[in-house]
């Protein structure tokens, strides 16, 4: 597992033996990357700098992204490997904590038999994590006072698979060309009818109920990453009156905001957001090299399937309808959004940039450290264009060592409000911490992006870092997960 080898003439991050050598590699890529050349000192960082959230005064620049560990009980309920996450979330010393991890409204909305949902019959149990979370926070940074902490909401849609059977179940907006057979969707019967939207409204706002009165600041009303309100947003082919227009297709987020305010009055709202997609991407095809690859897409064109893209070449982002998103949020007074973009199930390189594809992957189709640019300058364009909103970047854990140089040029520049961490946090969940008080990175336990965290759920297996957390190292899966990377060539 060296991470300091080329593949297919990449570099890895820890190559570079100083900032100098890694701003230089930076220069050469196609999109455009500000780094520091040295870290301020805490008193002077930007990153410590305090922001006013929703009246709330937030003490520093750092967000917790949503983690899920595929590691719930069966019911939906936390367990004590969800447990151990929170705290860590809660040690990390962010000021921001970004729904801890997506819980789904009702049973048919997980994306894996494992994940959070929200019932009655789950409500004490998953009132235990919140408490759990700033209780580390206190610890580690003395107060809870300037702490801002979310509940993510989901219906994983497409990509449902409730059961313990982990057969899919998707349930979905609209049929697509593509992805309908990788999702299991055989005919109509998947696709959610416009009566059956009513029932989930209401069961975002059951959800929303129960985070307000267990103390969380804001919900998440997530639209990312392929789920189902992601897909809602460039549902172009679905008839009728959640399809077509923009204004159809924000129609049901719209709902379920406007649901929550009526019901539970005093609770904010964020949204994460897939502000682009692409086509899906694969394997290479023989003879056509080693690196990933988008499918063809042209027997499709216009691709209408996707969301911040053009869809005469969907592989150019196109933010003007993610400006309008934004513009719709601001007006619905949501002013919390964390930019991400695409979706895992087919095509992680932009999301999740990372040297090793996870076991049902496809090797990187670029530099990962384009993949890292491209989110951060898509969130600095959205920010430039929306400048009264308050801002979550993402793609920074594969910047690894040089992590504090860029994210505190982003934040110093103004391109961003808060730097979003979510896979370092499995190896190093210290280290916002760390960075905020001046102390060394501990460097073996950077993440290297080898995607075990991933290929473990991806194996029914719980998500972990393998190579470098002790404690999953231990763990009766990590062997199994070590001979799925080496049969792989990894």
């Amino acid at each position: 597992m060296a991470d300091d080898r080329d593949f297919d003439g990449v570099p890895r991050v820890a190559a570079f033996k100083a900032v100098a050598e890694f701003k230089a590699h930076l220069a050469t890529l196609p999109i455009p990357l500000d780094c520091d050349d040295e870290l301020l000192p805490p008193k002077d960082s930007p990153l410590a700098k305090p922001i006013t959230v929703y009246g709330k005064i937030i003490g520093n620049r750092f967000a917790t992204h949503p983690m899920e560990g595929w590691d719930g009980a069966l019911d939906g309920k936390p367990t004590d490997l969800v447990l151990r996450r929170w705290t860590h979330f809660g040690v990390s010393g962010a000021k921001l904590i970004w729904g801890g991890e997506a819980v789904a409204v009702r049973w048919d909305g997980r994306a894996n038999p494992n994940q959070l949902s929200f019932c009655e019959d789950n409500r004490t149990a998953l009132a235990t994590l919140l408490p759990a979370l700033k209780a580390a926070h206190r610890k580690q940074c003395g107060t809870t006072d300037d702490l801002l902490a979310g509940l993510q909401l989901t219906h994983s849609g497409r990509w449902s698979r409730p059961d313990p059977d982990h057969k899919p179940r998707p349930r979905i907006a609209y049929r697509h060309p593509v992805t309908d057979a990788r999702s299991g969707v055989v005919d109509d019967r998947s696709v959610f009818t416009d009566g059956e939207l009513e029932d989930l409204v209401r069961d975002y706002v059951a959800a929303a109920r129960f985070a307000a009165e267990s103390g969380y600041d804001f919900v998440d009303v997530k639209c990312c990453h392929g789920y189902l309100l992601h897909e809602f947003l460039s549902a172009h082919t679905r008839p009728g009156p959640y399809g077509g227009s923009f204004e159809n297709r924000t129609r049901l987020f719209r709902e379920i905001v406007a649901a929550i305010r009526r019901d539970v009055p005093g609770l904010h709202l964020g949204v994460r957001l897939s502000a682009f997609d692409f086509v899906p991407f694969a394997h290479p095809r023989p003879g056509e090299g080693t690196r990933g690859m988008p499918i063809d897409y042209r027997p499709h064109l216009p691709w209408r399937y996707g969301f911040g893209l053009n869809p005469d070449d969907p592989l150019t982002i196109d933010l003007t309808e993610p400006e309008a998103f934004l513009r719709l949020c601001r007006d619905l007074g949501i002013c919390l959004i964390n930019i991400s973009a695409a979706s895992p199930y087919y095509n992680p390189h932009l999301m999740r940039p990372a040297a090793y594809p996870p076991s049902d992957g496809y090797p990187p189709p670029e530099d990962p450290l384009t993949g890292c640019a491209r989110l951060i300058d898509a969130a600095a364009k959205l920010k430039r264009s929306m400048p009264e909103l308050t801002l979550v970047g993402t793609g920074y854990t594969y910047l690894q060592e040089y992590l504090p140089y860029v994210a505190q040029a982003q934040v110093r520049l103004g391109h961003v409000d808060f730097v979003g961490v979510g896979r370092m946090l499995l190896s190093y969940p210290e280290l916002p911490h760390h960075i905020l008080t001046g102390r060394p990175l501990q460097k073996k336990r950077l993440c290297r992006t080898f995607s075990d965290c991933t290929t473990g759920p991806r194996n029914r297996m719980v998500s972990g870092c393998y190579p470098l957390d002790p404690f999953y190292k231990a763990r009766p899966e990590a062997p199994i997960i070590h001979e799925i990377r080496r049969k792989a060539g990894r």
